[in-house]
């Protein structure tokens, strides 16, 4: 770790925590505290058991403690959840006698009503080495309740490139998964944070799946007194206060994913809990949940019936969840089954939901508003007036305002409704607050893009000849039917013409058809993603499924998914039907990444336009008329995040759905629905903002200048600057093209490309500059560009290289070549450190100084090139095994740290004892296989070399200097 890393993120974390009252540790001050484990503090965690359960024996005590501290599951992922499951969960239970009989006793692990209670310790510890067979891990920060490490923090430094931050704290986490995964038996958190940016995540979670913490609720902005990332975070999540609540309630295993939930959920749930606690009339507890569309209401809806739960003032509550749609009823109820919520009851019929509310407190039931329905002759009958019933309706701006919503608030007149949405209606006929109640937390689209929730979804027109709008239908139809003359036309308009004639027509649909093959396989499946189509009818559907295939020529698989009718003898919509079985086995493949499964289209018209959740899904083409909250939530399909390349979601609009868009817009405030749909156009000003960024890097440069434009890139921290905006007008080329609009910027796009890459080549950066980041579609053109220009960008040639001199002398200027020489030799450095660490730290300081020299002007350009070569010399005969002691060159490393450290001792000592320490090491070593994962061995022979020095006349602070020193020598030549 840097000492700047130290002072500017971890110092400060720690402050902040022993601020809100966590009490702070080194590692090496809890050393004598850990047993075997290693990763449990023992006694502090046997000190809490006491505390909060005075009437455990002994017995038990140690019971538990084993049980925790010799988990022997060997699946990481298991171990995990158990501990969760102990933790959090069903908890543990130990047989007692506490005075009538024998009998199952639960142990508390926390005191949850009061968090901040002595009853539970909160210890911050940072530096806390940890070892085990496979090695050593020291972590930046640990978090510990009653002796649990319950939370890891990983610290980056602010100088990193902002984009490696928060992932290379990512990648460490996974370092120490793979050398000491017992530390995450029982972790629950993660937080990677850099100061200036931080977010939380989970076991296993991919650095994109890392979330923000941009709220401190319930605290107010204001009160955290810092408006830095790394503050809110650590008020909204650790404080003692909140810490415990948000672990108990707000972590769930979906399936094989960890989940924690984002700010937004807590705050919802937070405020929905205290609004039903706090009102004593039904009427007055419920409201609106208003989450926009990809943000995750259902598993918010899940963290609220989790803790409504264990809320004892509501005394068990019966939960009922509405919704509207036979798919939106299986997902729900799907999501609180692989959430591990306990027995969710889906209702079969109107008579088995009435049974189900029948049962009374406890009881989970998951129900189509269609089942509050009632015969003509028959109204709906009260079933329960209970008032501990949380009535939660999913998407509750439909369905909401007719005889069904009637027939449900009289079944349970004493219920709390909750409403969810994503497209909230205000009209003054049909109001989602009016019908639930005031709003209780809002999630709008734009805070959604901008937290990196969701991604912004653009619009793009097409084809605006065939536009299906209102006032163009009369020219479609006269364009369509213009071999009929005037009467004949009216007669057949007046008789059969309507909006899917026209958009049926085959002329138009085979258009479009043949658009959209050509769109997608060069804007969106060069990348990896998948399509909706939205045609009109089944039958469009239909129709569009065989052009498209006609035209894919079989780049793609595409499946028609629509709703089976009563009576269909069409022999084309025959064609298609699928059962019910068959449409989860399609949606399931197109799910899957386009590497694994072909199926990258479906064709729809009804189906899977709301509560449809597909993150691959980047575009949709819409070729149907679509309206207010309908037109919003099937837009929506393409916002959800997948990878860290899918940027953006695309509607394309054949139909002309834009002015459906304005009006459905006027359904909601500005604020709620700002940022819903962005023009395409709208990224043209950023790429051209993008575009100028990058290339005032090398204003005053003509295109045939690359050898000075490269060496505008030498320093590093201008190289950093010049990626980042590289990145971003690439990423903005690749919104726009294959649009015309992004043409004019090709040209720049691939000189500043081949500069990026011969820069690269040029300062020895292996991984740091490649374009794997930046589209397929920008990669292509880079690529194709730098091949057929016969322009060479090589791998960096190292200074050992037989070539070296002769790819130096391509370079026409002398600093060039002095660029090229200065980073080979610091890579060789770099790379062989840790083979003599004295010798080639000596060469990085001389290198460091000649640049020095050359700015201070002490030496000239070709002074420095002498210079440099004379160091090239050296490393070339050090690594051929000619050294400047006569030793051998694994013997010289131990001579040269003998002579740093012991100064006063002659050159023929020191050789003695470097020829002796080495022969000694080599000998134990030899005969024992994978000593390096040995820690028992490793440990006596660490205290062998200490006596062995110590036998040689040095102090004890000397000799325990260098063992450290030459046991890492040992690992390097010795290791296997």
């Amino acid at each position: 770790m840097s000492q700047y890393e130290y002072t500017k993120v971890e110092l400060p974390f720690i402050e902040s925590l022993k601020e809100y009252g966590y009490t702070h540790f080194t590692g090496a001050q809890l050393d004598t505290e850990r047993g075997q484990n290693q990763v449990l503090l023992e006694n502090r965690f046997r000190s809490a058991l006491k505390r909060l359960n005075p009437w455990i024996s002994d017995t038990n005590l140690e019971r538990v403690i084993h049980q925790f501290s010799a988990i022997t599951t060997a699946d990481l992922w298991e171990a995990n959840k158990q501990v969760f499951d102990w933790l959090f969960g069903e908890g543990i239970t130990v047989d007692q006698d506490l005075g009538l009989g024998k009998k199952g006793q639960t142990i508390r692990l926390f005191n949850f009503d009061e968090p901040t209670s002595e009853d539970n310790e909160y210890l911050v510890v940072n530096q806390m080495t940890i070892t085990n067979a496979n090695g050593s891990i020291r972590p930046d920060i640990l978090i510990f309740v009653n002796g649990l490490p319950l939370v890891i923090v990983e610290c980056k430094s602010p100088k990193l490139q902002p984009e490696k931050q928060l992932p290379e704290c990512v990648k460490q986490f996974e370092r120490y998964i793979e050398t000491n995964e017992k530390l995450f038996f029982y972790n629950q958190l993660m937080v990677a944070t850099s100061r200036d940016r931080a977010r939380v995540g989970t076991l296993f979670a991919k650095a994109q799946h890392y979330g923000l913490w941009t709220d401190p609720y319930p605290m107010h902005l204001d009160a955290v007194g810092s408006d830095r990332p790394q503050d809110i975070l650590i008020a909204g999540i650790l404080r003692k206060e909140v810490l415990l609540n948000l672990l108990n309630n707000y972590i769930v295993y979906d399936g094989k994913v960890k989940k924690f939930a984002r700010y937004q959920q807590y705050r919802a749930v937070e405020k929905a809990i205290d609004r039903i606690i706090s009102n004593k009339k039904p009427a007055m507890r419920g409201g609106v949940v208003w989450h926009t569309q990809g943000s995750g209401k259902s598993l918010t809806m899940v963290y609220l019936a989790k803790k409504l739960r264990r809320m004892p003032k509501l005394e068990n509550p019966m939960i009922v969840i509405v919704t509207d749609r036979e798919d939106l009823d299986n997902q729900i109820t799907e999501t609180f089954q692989a959430c591990g919520f306990p027995n969710p009851n889906q209702a079969e019929s109107v008579k088995d939901l009435k049974f189900q509310l029948s049962k009374g407190q406890g009881t989970t039931v998951m129900t189509l508003i269609h089942k509050f329905q009632a015969r003509e002759d028959e109204k709906f009958p009260i079933i329960s007036e209970a008032e501990n019933i949380i009535v939660m309706t999913d998407e509750s701006h439909r369905s909401q305002y007719k005889g069904l919503a009637l027939n449900m608030r009289k079944a349970l007149p004493n219920a709390t409704f909750i409403g969810f949405t994503g497209t909230p209606i205000n009209k003054k006929d049909k109001s989602t607050t009016g019908k639930f109640g005031s709003y209780i937390d809002e999630y709008t689209i734009d805070r959604a893009v901008k937290d990196g929730a969701t991604v912004p979804i653009f619009y793009e027109s097409r084809l605006p000849n065939l536009h299906m709008q209102g006032e163009t239908l009369d020219e479609l139809f006269t364009r369509s039917f213009h071999e009929y003359d005037d009467d004949a036309k009216e007669r057949i308009k007046d008789k059969y013409v309507n909006k899917e004639l026209i958009l049926t027509a085959p002329d138009r649909m085979r258009d479009i058809a043949l658009d959209i093959v050509k769109h997608f396989e060069e804007k969106i499946l060069i990348n990896g993603y998948k399509a909706q189509v939205v045609a009109i009818s089944r039958r469009a559907a239909a129709m569009y499924k065989d052009l498209i295939d006609k035209f894919s020529n079989g780049a793609f698989e595409i499946a028609v998914i629509f709703s089976e009718g009563q009576n269909d003898t069409d022999e084309l919509l025959k064609k298609y039907k699928t059962s019910k079985e068959e449409e989860k086995a399609l949606i399931k493949r197109f799910k899957k990444p386009f590497s694994e499964d072909k199926l990258a289209m479906l064709i729809v018209c009804d189906k899977l336009l709301t509560g449809f959740d597909a993150p691959i899904e980047q575009v949709m083409y819409l070729d149907k008329p679509l309206k207010e909250h309908n037109l919003l939530q099937a837009i929506a399909r393409t916002n959800r995040r997948y990878d860290e390349h899918k940027t953006y979601g695309l509607i394309v609009d054949y139909f002309g759905v834009s002015r459906f868009l304005d009006e459905a817009l006027e359904a909601f405030s500005e604020s709620d629905v700002k940022g819903a749909l962005v023009s395409i156009d709208a990224e043209l000003p950023r790429l051209e903002q993008r575009h100028r960024s990058v290339m005032r890097f090398f204003d005053g440069l003509k295109r045939d200048e690359q050898e000075r434009a490269v060496l505008r890139l030498k320093e590093e921290d201008i190289r950093a600057q010049f990626d980042i905006a590289y990145k971003k007008f690439a990423q903005s080329m690749d919104r726009v093209l294959p649009d015309p609009k992004a043409e004019r910027f090709i040209g720049d796009l691939k000189w500043v490309s081949v500069i990026r890459q011969l820069a690269r080549s040029r300062y020895a950066v292996v991984d740091g500059m490649d374009i794997s980041d930046c589209g397929e579609k920008v990669r292509q053109i880079v690529h194709d560009y730098i091949h057929t220009s016969g322009i060479e960008v090589r791998d960096p040639i190292a200074i050992l290289d037989g070539n070296f001199k002769n790819e130096l002398e391509k370079h026409t200027l002398p600093e060039s070549k002095a660029a090229e020489m200065e980073h080979a030799i610091k890579r060789e450095i770099s790379v062989r450190m840790d083979e003599d660490p004295v010798f080639y730290k000596s060469l990085k300081e001389k290198v460091e100084e000649l640049i020095e020299r050359l700015k201070a002007e002490q030496i000239t350009i070709f002074e420095l090139l002498d210079e440099y070569e004379m160091l090239r010399g050296k490393i070339v005969e050090k690594v051929a095994g000619k050294t400047e002691s006569g030793l051998s060159v694994y013997e010289e490393p131990y001579y040269n740290k003998l002579v740093e450290i012991c100064e006063s001792r002659s050159e023929y000592e020191l050789k003695d004892i470097a020829k002796g320490i080495h022969q000694f090491i080599g000998q134990n070593v030899a005969i024992i296989t994978d000593w390096t994962k040995k820690t028992d061995f490793k440990r006596q022979l660490n205290s062998k070399v200490l006596m062995q020095l110590v036998e040689q006349g040095m102090s004890v602070q000397e000799a325990g200097m260098l063992t450290g020193y030459f046991m890492a020598l040992a690992e390097k030549q010795y290791g296997n």
